[in-house]
């Protein structure tokens, strides 16, 4: 049976502590693990200790190659997906995942879609040596949401406003 909390683990590809954190088990449907922090959890980002301010909600796809935090105002992004790696699980209470920079964003304010940090992206791959499928596959997952941000494809559309509501 898995467990009522789980702790997520980001790295960055060459094994750099990147996030990390305990969040409550809230489903698991056809679209991932959703996974609620509530604000005062304490965090490590960076490798450095932190506290979530604002609470969220994490989508942990099956099979993808990103994940989707959702978030509830005052934060000024409604949905940040990391493209990562696909999730990796041990004994179903900690995921790992390898964040490759590419970051997909949804802006509150304007429902404006963008990308962010290319720059990094293309130093990392060049740096951590990412191979071919691996940026094939980053670019792709990259371009799929680029348009399901901002064409109502669930779960970004109203999918994960239940559970969103569960933590706020």
């Amino acid at each position: 049976m898995p467990s009522e909390m789980v702790r997520v683990v980001y790295r960055k590809y060459n094994g750099a502590a990147h996030r990390d954190y305990p969040a409550r088990r809230l489903h698991e449907d056809d679209l991932g693990v959703w996974l609620g922090v509530v604000q005062g959890t304490r965090s490590v980002y960076h490798g450095r200790p932190s506290v979530e301010q604002i609470p969220f909600v994490l989508l942990v796809p099956h099979h993808a190659w990103w994940t989707g935090m959702f978030n509830p105002p005052p934060r000024t992004s409604e949905v940040y997906c990391d493209i990562a790696t696909p999730a990796r699980w041990e004994d179903e209470d900690t995921v790992h995942i390898i964040d490759l920079d590419l970051d997909v964003v949804r802006r509150r304010a304007t429902g404006a879609v963008e990308l962010r940090d290319e720059d990094e992206f293309d130093e990392h791959r060049i740096r951590f040596g990412y191979p071919d499928d691996v940026i094939a596959e980053a670019r792709a997952a990259a371009a799929h949401l680029l348009v399901a941000l901002g064409d109502g494809t669930e779960p970004f559309a109203t999918a994960y406003r239940k559970w969103l509501s569960a933590v706020v």
